[in-house]
Formats: structure tokens, C-alpha cells, sequence
């Protein structure tokens, strides 16, 4: 039993979720200037999301084989992350061939996220508390101009980022410079996060760990809250679960 004395958030489904598929290709067509009837449009919208083209949306239905390895490692490296996801979107037939850099382009813009309802409330008041803060994010670009963006960044302290470090959850190494980045040892540190693999791998470091769920942020208004219950309070690290 320890005090929590810093939370770790992940990114992507925990603190702020991606648009949908439709609105991701909309927004890059508009852009372009580029035409697409409305039946094109649905179908061209529900292959890139079967494909598991957009970061942070669905996992590929299907993943071809040539870009498993790059699949595994994608979060290590910043020109991985790109050639894996721009690989996944050249699956389906677009237009014009630079659309396919430009939805990738779309995805590291503010606009194309939004964050979940409680999390500006939960890291205001964690920030109150004397709580240290940082966001712990397996990614293949820099999210902090999408944070500032939506005014979060000011309650975050540090930022451990995957493909900065060439390590990637659930590395334990990468769980143990996030905890020297907050000064704590991990018995003192919760980690909040959509993937019980990933970000649950915090366990295996001594860190507690709080799932949330993966949802679009109309469906989870509260996800964030249980967090400042376990703030202040003894909190017995979680052991790894699958999910349910």
C-alpha cells in the first residue's frame, strides 16, 4: 500500500480521442479541393478505417504481412510511424496520391482531436493537489502542440514519448524514465490508460494502473474521474488483466 504522489496519463483514449474516419477524410478532401461523390465518400471512409489507417482509430481488420514488423516497432520512430500508417492508407484507392501524406499530416493537428469531457476538470484538480503530472504516450509525433492547443498542456509537467526515447510500451524501461522524469519512484506513480497491455505493463515496474475505456468522447463523460479517488488515498497497484 504507497500514496500516489504523481499520475501518468496516456494519450490517444485516455485523455483525448481521434476524430472519426469520415470527418478525417472530409477534412483533408475539403482542404485539396478535391471531389467525391457521396456513395465514394462512405465507401472510401469505411475502407481507410477497416484498414486501420487513421492513428489512433481502428486497428487494421486485416494487416498484410510485409508490414507486420513494422506494425510491432511503429512507435519507435517517427519516419516508422508515418511509412506503417501512410502503408496501411495506400491499401485504398485515393484520387490524388499526395492525399495519403496529408491524411497523416491531418492526424498531427489539433483539429483532428478531441479531448475527453473530464480531462481538463481531473488535471486542474490533480494540479491543485500537489499531484505531478505527465503524459506517457507510445506516438510517432509531437503531441504537445495538440495539448496546448486544447489548453491541457499547463497542468502537465512532463512528457515521455515514445518514439523520443526508441522504446516503446510496455517497455519497462520506458515506464522507469517516465517515473524519473516526475522525480518518483514507481510505487508512488499511477498509470491511466486505454490498453491493458500496453499501458497496464506499468504494473511490472511497481506502478499502479487505472484502465479506461477506448471510447468516443460523447460515451465517456467521467472515465477520468476514478483517478482523483486514488489521489491522496492508498492504492494497491492492479495486476495485468486481459480484457473483458
Amino acid at each position: 500500500m504507497t500514496t500516489i504522489k504523481g499520475v501518468l496519463f496516456d494519450f490517444s483514449g485516455t485523455l483525448m480521442r481521434t476524430e472519426s474516419a469520415e470527418s478525417w477524410l472530409r477534412a483533408v478532401l475539403e482542404a485539396s479541393g478535391t471531389a467525391m461523390d457521396d456513395a465514394e465518400f462512405a465507401r472510401t471512409a469505411a475502407a481507410l478505417d477497416r484498414a486501420g489507417a487513421l492513428p489512433g482509430g481502428s486497428t487494421p481488420a486485416e494487416l498484410p504481412a510485409e508490414l507486420a514488423d513494422l506494425w510491432q516497432t511503429r512507435d519507435r520512430d517517427a519516419s516508422r510511424h508515418r511509412e506503417l500508417y501512410t502503408a496501411l492508407a495506400r491499401q485504398v484507392p485515393l484520387p490524388r496520391p499526395e492525399l495519403y501524406d496529408a491524411l497523416y499530416d491531418r492526424t498531427m493537428t489539433a483539429d483532428a482531436w478531441s479531448p475527453y469531457p473530464d480531462a481538463a476538470e481531473v488535471l486542474a484538480r490533480l494540479r491543485e493537489s500537489g499531484i505531478r503530472t505527465g503524459v506517457l504516450s507510445n506516438i510517432g509525433w509531437d503531441l504537445r502542440p495538440v495539448l496546448r492547443a486544447h489548453g491541457l498542456d499547463r497542468y502537465i509537467d512532463r512528457y515521455v514519448l515514445s518514439y523520443e526515447h526508441g522504446i516503446q510500451k510496455p517497455d519497462p524501461k520506458l515506464f522507469a524514465i517516465a517515473c524519473d522524469a516526475l522525480g518518483l519512484p514507481p510505487s508512488d506513480v499511477l498509470m491511466v490508460g486505454d490498453d491493458r497491455t500496453a499501458d497496464g505493463g506499468a504494473t511490472a515496474l511497481g506502478c499502479a494502473y487505472l484502465p479506461v475505456d477506448h471510447l468516443p468522447v460523447d460515451r465517456r463523460p467521467d472515465g477520468l474521474r476514478p483517478v482523483l479517488g486514488l489521489v491522496g488515498q492508498s492504492a494497491e497497484p492492479e495486476r495485468r488483466t486481459s480484457h473483458s
